[in-house]
């Protein structure tokens, strides 16, 4: 199965988290006038007993046409993404159905997007589209397990 990607915007991607850009005019000046804040941008959880972690990952980028068959979500805490260079990258989402994942929706960031995925919402593994592949990850520290994995049936491509 193929499914096709959309462009990351707020309203589309609201089911599964936020998207975290400078667009528009910012909440408010700071710095003497010199830097516009874009204020509280995302709904950050980290759960009981969690606490925030920032860590960085840089991963392998791929291609697209890209072939997919693993879904991951994070019960106890959100994740977001936070891209260290300007570059695309893929982002695979799915919502909750009885706890597996219903059908997935690909996403294409501009380059200068970040994400914040929910805690609990099924999504892909980090897809950079270029090297270096290099992110800042914002999620929940715990001693208690919080990644789930399914592997699905029939591998899916996203197409652009």
């Amino acid at each position: 199965m193929q499914i096709r990607t959309e462009p990351l915007t707020p309203d589309a991607f609201a089911p599964f988290g936020e998207v975290l850009s400078a667009d528009g005019a910012p909440d408010r000046l700071i710095n003497a006038g010199l830097c516009g804040r874009y204020h509280d941008r995302a709904k950050l959880d980290f759960g009981p007993g969690g606490r925030a972690g920032i860590s960085i990952f840089k991963a392998v980028p791929r291609s697209l046409p890209y072939t997919f068959d693993l879904l991951e979500r994070h019960p106890e805490g959100s994740q977001a993404f936070i891209p260290m260079t300007d570059a695309p990258f893929l982002v695979i989402v799915a919502p909750d159905e009885g706890g597996r994942p219903g059908a997935p929706r690909a996403f294409l960031t501009r380059g200068d997007q970040a994400i914040n995925l929910h805690h609990g919402t099924w999504h892909g593994v980090l897809t950079p589209l270029q090297e270096p592949g290099l992110f800042a990850v914002v999620d929940r520290i715990g001693t208690t397990p919080n990644l789930e994995e399914v592997i699905l049936t029939h591998p899916m491509t996203v197409i652009s």
